[in-house]
C-alpha cells in the first residue's frame, strides 16, 4: 500500500507541476481525476485525488489573481470577513469565469450568515463547474441552516454522485433522512 501512495503522490506532483497555466475548472486533467475518483475504493487514493482536484480548482493561471485568492483565504481563516470579501470580490471582478472565486465568496457568505447570497454564488460556481463537490456540500449546509431539509438532502446526494468519498455528506444524508422521517 505504501508503494501505491508513493506513486500517487509522485503523479500528483507531476500533474500539478505540468503546465500550471491551464489550471482551473476547465483544465483537461480534471476529467481523468474525476474518473479515477469515481473508480477508486481506496480512501487514501481518494484523498490524494481530491487534493489534486482542489489544487487545480485553486489556480487561476495568473500569479497575481492566485495571490489575491490566497490573501482572501488567509483573511477568511482568521475571520477578517471584510478583508476576505474585498479580495474575493476582486478575484471575481478580474476573472468572472473562475469557479473557485465564486465558491470562496460563497463560503465566506456562509460564514457570515448571508445564506441567500451564498446560494447565489454556489449556483454561479456550479454553472461554471457542475462537478464542484465542495460547492454542492456547501449548498447542503446552507439549506440546513435555512431549514430547507429536502433541498439539503438533494445537494448532498448530488455531491456524493460526483465524489462518493465525502464522509461528511454521507453523515448529513443519514441525519437528514432521519429528520425527514425517511428510511435510510
Amino acid at each position: 500500500m505504501r508503494g501505491l501512495f508513493a506513486i500517487l503522490f509522485a503523479c500528483a506532483v507531476f500533474v500539478l507541476a505540468a503546465n500550471p497555466t491551464l489550471a482551473r475548472q476547465d483544465d483537461d486533467r480534471l476529467d481523468g481525476l474525476f474518473a479515477r475518483l469515481q473508480q477508486t475504493t481506496d480512501a487514501r487514493e481518494a484523498t490524494i485525488l481530491e487534493g489534486m482536484i482542489w489544487a487545480l480548482w485553486f489556480q487561476t493561471g495568473k500569479d497575481e489573481t492566485d495571490m489575491i485568492l490566497e490573501a482572501g483565504n488567509s483573511a477568511m481563516s482568521v475571520r477578517d470577513f471584510d478583508a476576505a470579501l474585498f479580495r474575493f470580490n476582486h478575484v471575481i471582478e478580474i476573472d468572472p469565469d473562475f469557479a473557485e472565486g465564486w465558491n470562496r465568496r460563497a463560503t465566506l457568505y456562509y460564514l457570515m450568515g448571508r445564506f441567500e447570497a451564498s446560494i447565489e454564488d454556489i449556483n454561479r460556481t456550479l454553472a461554471l463547474e457542475p462537478r464542484h463537490f465542495g460547492a454542492l456540500s456547501g449548498l447542503g449546509l446552507v439549506n440546513i441552516n435555512l431549514g430547507r431539509f429536502e433541498e439539503a438532502l438533494k445537494a448532498f446526494e448530488r455531491a456524493l454522485e460526483v465524489n462518493p468519498h465525502i464522509a461528511g455528506a454521507k453523515e448529513n444524508i443519514s441525519a437528514l433522512k432521519k429528520q425527514l422521517g425517511e428510511d435510510i
